[in-house]
Parts: C-alpha cells; sequence; structure tokens
C-alpha cells in the first residue's frame, strides 16, 4: 500500500474542497448570511490546516495499483463528506451532526435523500452548497483532479482511481492518455450543464434557481430549492428538467462518440437502446394508468409520467406531484426503475442497464449450454465478446447488492415503519435515488427515522454510489497490509 501517495492525493482533494466552497461563501455574503459565513470561513480554514499536512508527505513513489486507489477512493469520499457537513452544523443551519452528515453524503453521492422538513428555511449559502455536492459528486471529485492535476505517475496507474469512482461493469479511456480522459468528460459535463441553465433562464427561472436546479439534474442528485421539488415551475421548466435529466444518465461515452461523428456507432449501442426503450416504454404504461387522475388529459399525465421516469431511472428524484397516490402498477414500475438505475459512465445510480443486459445474456448462455453442454456460448456487447472476469464481476456485485440490501432493511425495521417505507427507503439509498414511498414518499422526508437508521442509510448511499467494492475491501485486514 502506498500510503505516502494516498495522503497525498486526499490533500489534494481537501484544498479543492476548500476552494469549491468559496463560491457558497460569496453567496452567503451576498446575502448578508453570517452565520453562514462563519461555518464556511471556519471550514475553510480547517480544510487548508488540514490538507497542508499532507504537503509534507511527499511520496517517494508515485505508482498507484488496484487497491490503491479503490482505498483512496473510498477514504477520500469520506473525507470529503466529513468536511463537507462542517458548515452546516457549524452555522446552526442543521443542529444535529448526524443529520448533517446524512445530508451532505446525499449530496455528494447524487443521492437526493434529506432530512429537512422546510427546504426554503435554509439560508441561501448553505442551498448553494448543498445542490453543488451534487454536481460534484456526480461526475466524481477524483474524475475532477485527474482532468487538472497529473496525479499519478502513467495513465494506467490514474485508469485504477477513475475506475473505483466510475459507474459501470467496465471502465476505459476515451483516448490513450487517462487525464485526457478525464478532461473530455468534464468538458461534456460542463458544457451540458450550461445549455441546461440557458434553458432554464430562457423559461423566467431565477439565476440562482436555474444555477442551482441544473446542479441538481446534472449530478442526478434532486436536491431543490423549493420545498415541492419541481412542481412550482411551469410545464416548460419541467420539461426542460426531464429531457436533461435523461441526457444526464446516457453513457457519456456516447456524447463522446457523437463529438467524433461516429453516429452509427452511438446509436447502434445496446446500452443506449434498451435505456431509451424501457425509459419510454414505462412512461407509456405509466401514462395509461394516471390519465383517470388527472382528468382523462393526455398531455398532463403524459408530462408527469415522463417526469417521474425519467428522474427516478436516471435516479435523479425531483418531483412534480405525488407519485406515492399513484396506482399499485405504476408505483411498482417506479420501484423496478428504482433497482435498474441509468446507464454505466452516466452520472445515475441503480444497477445499471448494462448489467442488466450483462446478467440476462449470461443467463441466456447458461441455459443454451444446459441445453447442449458442449457448444462453446460467448457473451457479447455491442459485437465485442465480454471476459469471463467481467461477468463474475458483474454477478459478484449482484450477490453482494443483494446480501447488503436484506441486511439494512432489517437494520432498519427496528424503527418499526412498513415494510413499503423500508423496502424503498433502502433501495433508494443505495441506489442513489432519494425519494421512496410510504414515509419516504416525494412529499416526505428522512427525518423521521432514528440516529441509528440514518447511519445505516447514509453507509447505503455511499456503498451504492462508490459501487459497493471501495468501500466495503476498507473492512478487509489485507487491504492495509504494506507491501
Amino acid at each position: 500500500m502506498n500510503y505516502r501517495m494516498i495522503l497525498f492525493l486526499i490533500g489534494y482533494i481537501l484544498r479543492v474542497e476548500a476552494a469549491f466552497m468559496v463560491p457558497a461563501l460569496a453567496v452567503a455574503l451576498l446575502y448578508h448570511e453570517q452565520a453562514s459565513v462563519s461555518g464556511f470561513f471556519i471550514t475553510i480554514l480547517i480544510l487548508l490546516a488540514v490538507s497542508m499536512l499532507t504537503v509534507f508527505v511527499r511520496p517517494e513513489k508515485r505508482t498507484l495499483y488496484v487497491r490503491d486507489g479503490m482505498f483512496t477512493v473510498a477514504l477520500a469520499w469520506i473525507a470529503v463528506s466529513f468536511f463537507g457537513a462542517l458548515p452546516f452544523f457549524l452555522s446552526g443551519s442543521i443542529p444535529s451532526f448526524v443529520d448533517c452528515i446524512f445530508e451532505t453524503v446525499s449530496g455528494f453521492t447524487t443521492t437526493g435523500a434529506s432530512i429537512l422538513t422546510n427546504v426554503e428555511g435554509l439560508p441561501f449559502g448553505m442551498l448553494y452548497w448543498r445542490s453543488f455536492t451534487h454536481w460534484l459528486g456526480g461526475m466524481g471529485v477524483l474524475v475532477f483532479l485527474l482532468a487538472i492535476v497529473p496525479l499519478a505517475k502513467g495513465s494506467g496507474n490514474s485508469l485504477h482511481l477513475l475506475r473505483a469512482e466510475s459507474p459501470g461493469p467496465q471502465v476505459g479511456k476515451l483516448v490513450p492518455k487517462m487525464r485526457d480522459t478525464a478532461t473530455i468528460l468534464y468538458g461534456i459535463y460542463i458544457v451540458l450543464s450550461l445549455i441546461e441553465v440557458i434553458f432554464l433562464l430562457a423559461g423566467g427561472m431565477s439565476l440562482f434557481d436555474s444555477i442551482t436546479t441544473m446542479f441538481g439534474t446534472a449530478g442526478t442528485g434532486g436536491f431543490g430549492v423549493k420545498n415541492d421539488s419541481i412542481a412550482g415551475y411551469s410545464p416548460y421548466l419541467q420539461v426542460v428538467v426531464t429531457v436533461f435529466m435523461a441526457l444526464f444518465g446516457v453513457n457519456f461515452n456516447i456524447f463522446y462518440l457523437l463529438l467524433i461523428r461516429e453516429f452509427s456507432k452511438a446509436f447502434h449501442n445496446e446500452e443506449l437502446r434498451a435505456y431509451l426503450g424501457i425509459m419510454l416504454g414505462s412512461i407509456m404504461i405509466i401514462t395509461v394508468d394516471i390519465m383517470p387522475m388527472f382528468g382523462n388529459r393526455f398531455g398532463e399525465a403524459l408530462r408527469h409520467a415522463a417526469f417521474q421516469v425519467s428522474s427516478i431511472m436516471t435516479t435523479t428524484g425531483f418531483a412534480t406531484t405525488d407519485f406515492n397516490v399513484w396506482p399499485e402498477l405504476s408505483r411498482v414500475i417506479l420501484v423496478v426503475l428504482m433497482i435498474v438505475g441509468a446507464s454505466a459512465g452516466s452520472t445515475g445510480g441503480g444497477i445499471k442497464v448494462s448489467r442488466l443486459l450483462l446478467l440476462l445474456k449470461s443467463a441466456k448462455r447458461d441455459l443454451q449450454k444446459m441445453l447442449r453442454p458442449r457448444a462453446v456460448k460467448t457473451v457479447r456487447m455491442d459485437g465485442e465478446m465480454i471476459d469471463d472476469a467481467t461477468l463474475r464481476g458483474v454477478h459478484a456485485y449482484m450477490t453482494v447488492y443483494c446480501a447488503i440490501a436484506v441486511v439494512s432493511i432489517l437494520l432498519i425495521a427496528l424503527d418499526n415503519f412498513s415494510f413499503e417505507s423500508n423496502l424503498t427507503a433502502v433501495l433508494a439509498c443505495l441506489n442513489n435515488i432519494g425519494p421512496g414511498l410510504g414515509v419516504v414518499g416525494p412529499i416526505e422526508n428522512y427525518s423521521v427515522f432514528s440516529d441509528f437508521s440514518k447511519v445505516i442509510l447514509t453507509a447505503n448511499m455511499l456503498i451504492g454510489r462508490l459501487e459497493i467494492f471501495p468501500i466495503l475491501l476498507l473492512f478487509a485486514p489485507s487491504m492495509w497490509k504494506k507491501i
């Protein structure tokens, strides 16, 4: 384990977090929010002080191996969440430190689950920081660093960081140099974010609301600045958010293929077609199912159905209506979409459409081998053969995913809420969605849970965002041995 390099990287990350708090501090100053100004200023000083201690830790070697990458990413996310929670606590905006950690982890992991009963009562500076954590966590803190700083010697070493932080069963480079790949990803991310802000401003949304809504949409997180989420905005603004949620749920490799004019390769991507097919099919079924609730007005039912399907499948968590009171068929479809999630390589959560496709293709191959044991069958995605190591990784992921979900449901059941509430709360946090059903529905929040349950759900959010293994490997004794 290259401890010096790991500390060096975490120091960099903490300095970046301090820099990103400066705009939030400026917003607090603009609105004369003294408590928020103090909270941000003290936290920035603490971050700089702690990070400066790592300046003297000069790594002898800048080599990172697989476990180093996972270890760094896991510790980095825990560190930025802890320090990111301090402004809420120091300013008194959220009195309980457990609640501060829950809210901040929910932000950075782009979950959008909240313990706040009155979002609009939060100071503007805190609202800005709360939403910005989505944008930073959406693409990933380490990916941002890879884009601006040559962190590790050799692109292969940096790739371990990208693989540990980026969602999906397979993560690769777009171009030969790892730093260029990270720069391209963030470039696409920033351009799409700016385009959304322009469309929101064109619809009459204020600049502050446009920026914070963009943060929640781009990071597929769902923190809003209004108590009713997106319900109070015009149909035009709701449609804009619907479209951009769907776009940010697409694998960013597809946007790169479009940029280099590989249109055929982009549009024939199996995951993209499955993602769009599942989304459009779900929208049509739910539209028909909920039409009587909207006076049989097809257009209005379609708008709400499209928004909620896009929000849940991309794991954003925004809402325009209380889907907790929708017919059972629509509610079940939304729960299924919670599990499926968005595309690999996007800012969305869930198990990912590509994993679902690989599981189905693997099951089909195994059934065929049962009928014809001597036949040689391979699993292919987009015409390329998927190796057995990747398939074993997908099956291992699903096995551990199910085990964590079951244990978490049993643990939070101690609070004596309904099975529907417990199940969807765990799924919503593990898949980084936010709202669920029952006591955690779109017009409710997570404040009703005990501190113990909040800790469990917070762990679920981190485990889900980092795709399980980086966090779990922290508890493996072999991870701490220095080789």
